[in-house]
């Protein structure tokens, strides 16, 4: 993408390992790779998969030089991979997020919004869930754990089925986002929408 994106900030980290083990097969091209470098210094990465894909590249290597290398112990601290200090005890304001789930793929169609308040900073997850305890039996629904973090596999009774290829995708001004629920944190006023999609 014109940003620097490749796919998206959980593909990142693989692409550069990609083209950096790669870069000598290929003929010499335009490529700002300082772009793509600048997406991922810019996202503060929480995920453990997330963290071990991109750091190789920030390094300058990749799963491919792993058996080359030989470990000593290291201080080295990478401190822009470090999480934030915890917020205990830190009061922050709350904002509003307005959130929709959809659904005009399958069954009985609906659409259904609401707005719900939050601590400034929450991530998507707590949307959901203080929509799900606002009106349980509309925004009920099911995440998996997975390396990525959690997976929303269901809203309102309607489950995401690879057999089908459905999924639930979670966008914001019509745009996919490029975090998941665990790490995606709304803004104040943003309205989310999940859609029962396909692939």
């Amino acid at each position: 993408k014109g940003n620097g994106m490749i796919g998206n900030i959980y593909s990142m980290g693989l692409a550069l390992q990609a083209l950096e083990a790669t870069r000598k097969f290929y003929a010499p091209r335009k490529w700002d790779c300082a772009q793509a470098f600048s997406v991922v210094y810019s996202h503060d990465y929480h995920q453990p998969m997330a963290i071990a894909q991109v750091l190789p590249a920030l390094v300058g290597k990749s799963y491919l030089d792993a058996a080359s290398l030989h470990c000593t112990a290291s201080t080295t601290v990478f401190s822009t991979l470090q999480p934030e200090p915890g917020t205990t005890g830190v009061h922050r304001a709350p904002i509003t997020v307005h959130y929709s789930i959809i659904n005009k793929l399958q069954g009985k169609h609906f659409k259904f919004t609401t707005s719900v308040q939050v601590p400034e900073g929450s991530t998507l997850l707590k949307v959901l869930q203080k929509a799900a305890l606002k009106k349980p039996n509309i925004f009920r629904f099911k995440v998996e754990q997975t390396f990525w973090g959690p997976m929303v596999v269901s809203i309102h009774g309607l489950a995401a089925n690879p057999d089908d290829r459905t999924y639930w995708q979670f966008l914001s001004g019509g745009n996919a986002l490029q975090e998941g629920v665990g790490t995606y944190k709304p803004k104040n006023g943003e309205h989310i929408q999940a859609v029962f999609s396909t692939y």
